[in-house]
């Protein structure tokens, strides 16, 4: 008996493990946040319209003139925010800086400074056309960081 519900079950399951396998090879493979960017070097020209912007913000200015007047900081300081937001969006970047309590200890940085900080992000994105999907997605990793960073 056992053998008859076998033999009229097998070409069944064959059937279901062909199928699936079929569905999974076709169905497209998720791309990444980094790929959705652009990668590197969309990455990199955010990077530098954001850090323009907040050179220019006199709201939050002031807690990156240093890196700003010193050429050599200043490409350390893109550099880290280039392979920070590389890695965490998936790219093969290592970001090597300091984790973001330590980075920001002692500054003082307030609710206010935050959403600063993103008004100027979001118009850097914004000036390259990124797409609200992938915008929010970004946000929403430099938003988990929010803890870390503010401190008033």
């Amino acid at each position: 008996m056992y053998s008859r519900i076998r033999k009229a079950i097998a070409p069944a399951l064959i059937l279901a493990v062909a199928i699936t396998a079929s569905v999974a090879l076709a169905a497209p493979q998720q791309k990444s946040l980094y790929q959705r960017l652009g990668g590197k070097p969309a990455i990199t020209a955010v990077v530098d319209e954001f850090v323009s912007r907040v050179a220019a913000d006199n709201r939050i200015n002031h807690y990156f003139s240093a890196d700003v007047a010193d050429p050599a900081r200043l490409v350390t300081f893109k550099m880290n925010l280039i392979n920070q937001i590389c890695q965490g969006t998936g790219g093969p970047c290592t970001y090597m800086g300091k984790d973001m309590k330590t980075a920001h200890a002692g500054m003082g940085i307030t609710d206010a400074d935050f959403t600063a900080l993103v008004q100027d992000l979001t118009g850097a994105l914004d000036k390259f056309n990124v797409g609200d999907k992938e915008k929010n997605d970004l946000l929403a990793i430099l938003g988990s960081m929010k803890p870390d960073i503010v401190s008033k």
